[in-house]
């Protein structure tokens, strides 16, 4: 059983390479009524599902109808065909990157290994200003003018380490950043379920490495949709390096 889930898993990676070199490059993302777009999934949620368009380039928040039968379920680096929906409601200032499907995407397959790696590195965020265009933990929503992204890729300059607080339950990561001590409300759900599965209050480096699966390079950061007329700063991803 195992070593044919392993060649089906093989096979379905060159499929999707040959589907890869097929793909025609394009400046710009295409964002109109209907088109179909090749992503690569970095984090799924019922909010949205962040990856990057493959002929572009370009980071893209889905917005995917999901149901109480079809419940996020893609991983980091799936590979998915996502049509978009016919207004693909392309006007949130705070999340310039998103757009609307009218059905749920497809799977093709997954990418592992260099030709995730090259990706990775070209859309890595340099730690030469405030994380997401702005310090502190939220922005005001009627502040933010669509004018800068609202999703970074970064490498972080310190840790991460992951942390359940006693007093709310809730699941932080905290890393460096830009000389700053940066904390986030985490919302991978891979790495939740680590911390809960090593029943730890916290852990980092090779313990973080271990309960993962993989030593974390990546933090996948977003602004969430608003809360309160707030948006804040959230890690929806720790990521290997491919």
């Amino acid at each position: 059983m195992t070593g044919g889930l392993v060649r089906s898993r093989d096979a379905a990676a060159t499929a999707t390479r040959e589907l890869l070199r097929e793909l025609p490059s394009r400046e710009q993302i295409d964002v109109s009524a209907g088109a179909r777009l090749l992503v690569l999934v970095l984090s799924c949620s019922v909010d949205d599902t962040i990856g990057v368009d493959l002929a572009s380039s370009a980071m893209v928040r889905l917005r995917v109808p999901w149901q109480a039968s079809a419940m996020p379920d893609l991983a980091a680096f799936d590979v998915v065909e996502a049509t978009l929906s016919s207004d693909p409601e392309r006007d949130d200032t705070a999340q310039p990157e998103a757009m609307t499907l009218d059905h749920l995407p497809r799977l093709v397959g997954s990418l592992r290994g260099g030709a995730v790696r090259r990706r990775l590195r070209r859309l890595q965020a340099p730690p030469d200003g405030p994380l997401l265009g702005f310090r502190g933990p939220s922005a005001p929503y009627w502040e933010l003018r669509g004018d800068r992204p609202s999703v970074a890729l970064i490498v972080p300059e310190r840790g991460p380490q992951v942390l359940r607080r006693r007093d709310d339950g809730t699941t932080w990561v905290r890393f460096g950043w830009e000389r700053d001590d940066v904390w986030m409300a985490l919302e991978d759900r891979h790495a939740v379920r680590a911390l809960d599965a090593a029943r730890r209050e916290r852990l980092s480096g090779k313990e973080l490495a271990v309960a993962l699966g993989f030593k974390p390079r990546y933090l996948l950061t977003a602004l969430s949709q608003p809360v309160d007329s707030h948006c804040y700063k959230l890690c929806v991803g720790i990521l290997p390096k491919g």
